[in-house]
């Protein structure tokens, strides 16, 4: 039977912290599983979905404290999935940094949880020029956003009483059901960033199958850092024209520009995915963006 068997899932609990896009999708999977599935939003609109779900669900801030007395400590599992809101550093810091000292602070006063997983980002990872990025690569010289990421982590990984154990799930850029982004701006005929630079994307799915692996880790492993990426960066130019041929419209320019919501163009690099593949037996559903993107584009698709 496979670790992540639904049986072994059955009746423990999980508190999602976070219910966004991935997040959310988390929360419908764990509750399939038949776990008791807690969940945390600021949107009251997905709060009222995952609960007609089945999820015991709060509207608040997690970086507040409101929700501590609220939802009971001494969860088998604990996913942080926040996203920053939009908003400049401030809100980055306060959902990211302060978010988790929420959490810590929560899980110390209310009980240790079992296994803490949060979704950090390969943003964190200053490296270009080509280079193949993994988990040792230095963090040392990046700039402010990545800085709070990364104090964020440091709070997981230092706050030895919160938790039993933690991963912290790097990921690269998160495409899947719904998220239209890119293709909007190839129909558009016109592309941010640079074709020449690779694109290092991961399905949404996999992010969840991953989150899933890390629950479902042996005891002995723990307390450690994975990238999360497809198995096969491709330089943009190359996926975007492999997208208009098959939305049969012509292969779009590059403008050069930061994409939406960006400050700089996206570096070009490899994202290794070799330590997670090992330490988990993760392997990705959709190992290139041709895989995922023909779904996407299947009919009746999202």
């Amino acid at each position: 039977m496979s670790a992540v068997a639904d049986g072994n899932f059955s009746g423990k609990r999980v508190a999602i912290l976070g219910c966004g896009y991935v997040g959310g999708e988390v929360a419908r999977q764990a509750l399939a599983r038949g776990m008791h599935v807690t969940a945390l939003t600021r949107n009251a609109g997905k709060a009222a979905k995952l609960h007609a779900g089945g999820a015991e669900v709060m509207v608040a801030d997690l970086a507040g404290e409101t929700w501590h007395s609220e939802i009971a400590g001494g969860a088998d599992y604990v996913l942080d999935a926040v996203s920053s809101g939009g908003g400049g550093l401030a809100s980055y810091r306060r959902s990211y940094v302060e978010g988790m000292r929420s959490i810590v602070k929560w899980a110390q006063e209310r009980g240790q949880v079992g296994t803490i997983v949060y979704t950090s980002s390969t943003s964190v990872y200053p490296q270009g020029g080509g280079a193949r990025v993994d988990e040792t690569a230095p963090t040392e010289v990046v700039g402010e956003r990545g800085a709070v990421l990364l104090e964020a982590e440091r709070l997981l990984r230092e706050n030895a009483g919160a938790r039993r154990r933690w991963f912290v799930l790097r990921l690269a850029g998160i495409y899947g059901p719904g998220r239209q982004y890119f293709l909007e701006q190839v129909r558009a005929g016109e592309v941010a960033g640079r074709g020449d630079h690779r694109l290092n994307l991961i399905h949404r799915d996999d992010v969840c199958a991953a989150v899933w692996a890390a629950f479902a880790a042996p005891a002995a492993v723990a307390n450690e850092i994975f990238n999360l990426a497809d198995d096969a960066a491709a330089p943009k130019a190359e996926i975007a024209a492999w997208i208009a041929r098959k939305l049969g419209v012509p292969a779009p320019q590059f403008n050069g520009e930061p994409a939406a919501g960006r400050r700089v163009v996206a570096l070009d690099r490899v994202i290794a995915n070799r330590k997670i593949k090992t330490m988990l037996g993760w392997q990705p559903r959709y190992p290139s963006f041709r895989e995922g993107y023909e779904n996407m584009l299947a009919p009746g698709a999202e």
